[in-house]
């Protein structure tokens, strides 16, 4: 079975094609949900990503048609050397040893010593327990959290990987019964033929602490592709080369201020914090200050040529239509926050500047801060002082790119974000992943249709006409930008 599957995946990457989450003109099986059933592959052909992604690792683990497993077994001292490092600092980056089993369908694999380690910002919690606690096997408190997984951390070679995947971020449905707003945002943007977009599935996540009389489980995770050196491999052919500078970008990455506080190494907590080539920050810092730089202080006549010369302008437009039109506030527009860059040349001067989408689960009316991002007027988004949005859209050629990927995502006849197909979309998904909602820590145990509690507009919904997100939001769109 294992080597037929491997041949039907060859084929399709010899034909150029890559993975389509859920094809627009085909059901998956839902009758059975319970199942990981097989659907019957059709890519689109015409998505331009397929000709810039053809990874079989990916297509292999990141495959809607199934709800692949994962189950972590740890041991007792490493779980409780994990609730220790949280205790005393709860941003810890630190790995711990564990073993994986991956399921796909048929298929089982078994990882020994791979590396786990807690995930998230302000989404960051103790997976079990309160401060102080150890394991307690009798009456364990499991609590929903964020994992990232590294098969390769402590052993090497090929059996540490799944298809050639070192590392899974596992990220629990915070804030969202819907358990669909980043599934649904990664997945449009995909569809909409931004490449640069991380891949995710649906998955299952258990946890087993050595000596428990059985594992936990945690429920239904989002399992999310990580932006890294592989991610950069996997896009060669999009992004000219693989051997460039990547930043993860997170509060106060506004790209207008170069304060040498605000940047350093992978693993510095900083605004921007260099993930590739590290042993080259100086060289890396100096290009990111200089593109700032002339991103501030360019005139107009000098900032167009230029832009267009370091930039895929439209499709750095198109990518931040769908940010905008899913309502993704916590942004690099709005609030100088979750977003990569990178640079595909190590040359201070010479080199093509990509934007990298990431972290969507607040969206689709989840709003905050003093925005209604259902009906914001997406041409005057977020803060005109981050300015590299605000710059580009000063030129009609640049708007008019920017409002027709708007209007096209809300296409009543062919766009993506259309609200009959967007809300049979999410249907679709929870129909499959329904069953096993149900979890071990008592949260989250079932799936609702409204934003999360702390937002400004609890009104909104995804699959009610009333309030409806994606109504509202092409409303929005058509009136600024037809």
């Amino acid at each position: 079975m294992k080597k037929i599957l491997l041949a039907i995946l060859s084929l399709s990457l010899l034909s150029g094609c890559y993975l389509e989450p859920l094809p627009k003109d085909e059901n998956p099986d839902v009758e059975n949900p319970g199942e990981n059933n097989p659907g019957d592959e059709n890519p689109d052909e015409d998505n331009p990503a397929g000709e810039i992604i053809s990874d079989e690792g990916l297509s292999y683990v990141f495959d809607f048609e199934y709800i692949p497993e994962i189950h972590l077994t740890i041991p007792l001292d490493q779980w409780n050397k994990m609730l220790s490092e949280f205790d005393k600092d709860p941003n810890t980056s630190e790995y711990f040893k564990c073993d994986v089993r991956y399921v796909k369908g048929a298929e089982e694999q078994i990882i020994k010593e791979a590396g786990f380690r807690l995930k998230g910002n302000t989404s960051r919690r103790r997976p079990e327990g309160n401060t102080g606690q150890m394991h307690d096997s009798a009456a364990p408190d499991w609590h929903h959290c964020h994992f990232q997984l590294n098969l390769t951390k402590f052993q090497k070679g090929d059996q540490q990987e799944i298809h050639g995947v070192k590392k899974l971020y596992c990220k629990w449905f915070k804030d969202d019964s819907a358990y669909a707003r980043e599934v649904f945002c990664y997945d449009l943007f995909r569809r909409f033929g931004v490449w640069t977009a991380a891949f995710d599935t649906y998955c299952r996540l258990w946890v087993h602490v050595e000596g428990d009389e059985k594992e936990a489980y945690y429920g239904v995770y989002n399992q999310i592709e990580i932006i890294d050196s592989r991610y950069l491999k996997a896009r060669v052919k999009g992004f000219g080369s693989k051997d460039g500078f990547l930043w993860k970008c997170s509060y106060g990455a506004s790209l207008s201020d170069t304060d040498a506080g605000k940047f350093g190494n992978d693993g510095s907590d900083k605004a921007y914090e260099l993930k590739t080539q590290t042993d080259f920050y100086d060289a890396a810092l100096v290009q990111l200050q200089d593109f700032i730089l002339k991103l501030k202080g360019k005139g107009e006549d000098s900032f167009y040529k230029w832009i267009k010369e370091v930039c895929d302008v439209d499709l750095l437009l198109k990518t931040y239509a769908v940010n905008v039109a899913v309502g993704m506030w916590d942004d690099y527009w709005k609030n100088s926050n979750n977003f990569y860059i990178y640079f595909n040349s190590q040359d201070q001067y010479d080199y093509k500047f990509f934007f990298i989408p990431y972290d969507y689960d607040n969206t689709l009316g989840t709003s905050g801060m003093d925005m209604d991002s259902g009906r914001q007027d997406p041409l005057n988004w977020g803060n005109n002082n981050n300015l590299l949005i605000y710059r580009l859209l000063k030129f009609e050629d640049f708007r008019q790119t920017y409002k027709s990927a708007l209007l096209d995502l809300v296409d009543p006849v062919s766009g993506e974000m259309y609200y009959k197909v967007s809300m049979d979309r999410i249907r679709k998904w929870q129909e499959k992943i329904g069953p096993y909602i149900s979890n071990d820590t008592g949260e989250d145990m079932k799936i609702e249709d409204r934003p999360a509690s702390w937002g400004n507009h609890g009104e909104y919904r995804l699959l009610e006409e009333n309030n409806n997100f994606f109504k509202v939001k092409a409303e929005t769109i058509n009136k600024y930008c037809k």
